[in-house]
């Protein structure tokens, strides 16, 4: 049998998809599967599936796919492993550079541009193994929790295709949702991996700034709000994509030193017990939430208590509007900085969509002023949550305030009876967690009345990203919502 027939001939496709990320990577290792078996499985899983929910975009030929996995046999063959990735199929969320491949941003200006080189992440993940099949749908720029554009369309919910997949990273989540990809890839500024990973049942974390090197970039000073991070359906293989992408690196300059990736895999065990978790709900009813949500909560809280943990109502003494105008304020800054030139193109200007013109404007109008303002509120942020973190170990709070809605809508326009008075204001419950640079995990939180999926935030203290993942391990052996399979799978 020829590489190009393994994609279509018959064979234990469903078994190899089937299996965890870490599971996958040791029967690679072991020859009990085959580098081209597994990426004919999951050429098979795509086929399948990719139509209904078009979260993988950009496809790459399948005969050079299934040649270079050849290679990666040869390579095993002779004892050689490039690393824990060796012969994975994935696709890279379609903002970031992979070297040779189109990077759109979902925009129509950048729809025929081929990346000369690969971002650090991409880059670590190419060393150890990884073999790149296309890019996971994002909306245009990451604008937006809704994962749609005019290069490549909408990309759908795993558990019901009419509804949103969340974004920005949601072609990636959907993708290690429905075995398309045994994990994935994203970016999380407002919620990029939290919102997605909550719509979809799977695990999204929002590495602390520095976690993982966010390069190559304009702006490499600047950047602490967008971040880098892995999708996956359970803890270990979230650890285990971690380990690879994370660690300091010269082109990041912001990148940690003192890190060690490998605790990513063998530091996940920790007894949880007399861990301090401090519930933040809906921040006293200032965050309007779907009905439902707070009930589907409540269940997902209980198995903290028995994983251990004490569990307490918490609340943080500030003022959220001054919070909401502070993030507005330097989101703003930080998007019209880097793609002004865009809007001043006026040809360019009427490819961009509104919400990215509404972003450079005000961006444009603001002052030094305004943005002392919003830094020094920020500061104060961070110094209201610090105060909490000396009465609790950890922080909870939604993921989303809506369940997954109609994958039709441009965004939900009111929550609750509460209008909703800009594109993103849906997704405030996750901007406490993206201004204090915390780390934060949406973890699978159960389903609520309609069958749709929750997440939950497990928010640490800074730079606690091991512990962060520690704790949702716990969490996920207690609760098991993650091994909740989508209809799709049959």
């Amino acid at each position: 049998m020829t590489a190009s027939d393994a994609n279509i001939a018959s064979g234990p496709h469903d078994e190899i998809v089937s299996l965890d990320a870490i599971a996958l990577s040791h029967a690679i290792h072991a020859r009990e599967v085959s580098c081209v078996e597994v990426m004919g499985a999951y050429l098979a899983q795509i086929d399948r599936l990719n139509p209904t929910v078009n979260a993988i975009v950009a496809m790459q030929d399948r005969d050079v796919l299934l040649a270079l996995s050849a290679e990666r046999d040869a390579q095993l063959s002779r004892n050689e492993s490039l690393g824990p990735l060796h012969g994975f199929p994935q696709a890279p969320k379609d903002i970031l550079p992979v070297a040779g491949m189109v990077t759109s941003k979902g925009s129509p200006i950048f729809a025929g541009e081929i990346s000369k080189a690969d971002a650090v992440v991409f880059e670590r993940m190419r060393r150890a193994g990884t073999l790149f099949i296309g890019r996971t749908n994002s909306p245009e720029f990451g604008l937006g929790g809704h994962t749609y554009n005019p290069v490549y369309g909408t990309t759908r919910n795993a558990f019901d295709p009419s509804r949103s997949a969340g974004g920005s990273s949601g072609g990636a989540a959907v993708s290690a949702a429905l075995r398309m990809l045994p994990f994935a890839d994203g970016t999380d500024m407002m919620g990029s991996l939290r919102t997605p990973a909550a719509f979809n049942n799977v695990f999204g974390f929002r590495t602390s700034p520095g976690c993982v090197p966010y390069a190559p970039s304009d702006d490499v000073f600047f950047q602490q709000f967008s971040v880098v991070g892995p999708i996956a359906r359970t803890i270990p293989d979230l650890g285990l994509l971690l380990s690879v992408q994370s660690g300091f690196h010269a082109r990041a300059p912001l990148s940690r030193r003192n890190d060690r990736p490998a605790d990513f895999v063998q530091g996940l065990e920790r007894d949880m017990r007399g861990t301090r978790i401090g519930w933040l709900g809906d921040l006293n009813g200032r965050l309007p939430l779907d009905p439902g949500l707070m009930e589907t909560f409540a269940a997902a809280l209980r198995h903290f208590e028995t994983a251990g943990c004490t569990v307490e109502p918490a609340d943080v003494n500030f003022d959220l509007e001054r919070l909401w105008n502070a993030w507005i304020d330097l989101r703003c800054l930080n998007f019209s900085g880097t793609n002004a030139s865009l809007y001043r193109d006026t040809g360019k200007r009427k490819l961009l969509k509104p919400e990215a013109v509404w972003e450079v404007e005000r961006g444009l109008k603001l002052s030094g002023e305004d943005v002392s303002r919003a830094v020094r509120d920020r500061s104060a942020w961070y110094q209201a949550l610090s105060a909490l973190f000396d009465r609790f170990d950890y922080l909870v709070m939604p993921s989303a305030q809506v369940f997954p809605f109609d994958a039709d809508l441009d965004w939900p326009h009111e929550i609750a009876g509460r209008a909703m008075d800009t594109y993103h204001r849906w997704m405030e419950t996750v901007v406490p967690a993206t201004m204090a640079s915390l780390p934060a995990l949406s973890a699978p939180a159960g389903f609520g009345p309609a069958g749709l999926p929750a997440g939950l935030q497990i928010i640490g203290p800074t730079q606690g990203d091991l512990g962060v993942l520690q704790l949702g391990l716990a969490y996920e052996r207690s609760s098991g919502y993650s091994s909740t399979r989508s209809p799709l799978l049959g």
